[in-house]
């Protein structure tokens, strides 16, 4: 399967200043979600995306320099860039989130000692999430762009 998207390295967009006590605490929230989502890469059940696109989010208004290196990173660029030109979230990305939630929703139905209550509410979330995932729109294909 291959990637018909255009695939344009850019700078990310530009953003207004903050003092130094912001920056250092936007940077430390950047870093931490960063660190969130490589963990979330192997953890079934942490949003990856989530947490790389707050990294993303907190790195432009904190470090041009750590914003410029996720911005054209191999594997977190994409979906930073999707999410700024549009709210984009690729079908690969949206497949990965709905089975790996299913898996760990089975997980958490069947085998784990937590109230029932718990169970349903943790499932009815992982739904809900799913939901809003599968409602954004995809990035176009570059058949698409080009024949416009």
């Amino acid at each position: 399967m291959s990637d018909k998207r255009e695939f344009l390295i850019e700078s990310p967009p530009p953003h207004e200043p903050r003092p130094a006590l912001v920056r250092w605490l936007l940077w430390s929230f950047a870093v931490f979600c960063l660190v969130m989502g490589v963990i979330g890469i192997v953890v079934p059940g942490l949003p990856t995306t989530v947490f790389i696109l707050m990294a993303g989010w907190a790195a432009a208004r904190s470090s041009p320099r750590l914003h410029y290196w996720l911005w054209n990173h191999r594997l977190f660029g994409p979906m930073l860039r999707d999410w700024s030109r549009g709210g984009w979230v690729s079908r690969r990305a949206k497949w990965s989130a709905t089975i790996v939630m299913a898996l760990c929703a089975g997980i958490l139905l069947m085998s784990t000692g937590a109230p029932l209550w718990v169970r349903i509410g943790a499932n009815a979330c992982m739904a809900g999430v799913l939901f809003w995932l599968w409602l954004r729109p995809e990035p176009p294909l570059i058949e698409e762009i080009s024949q416009e």
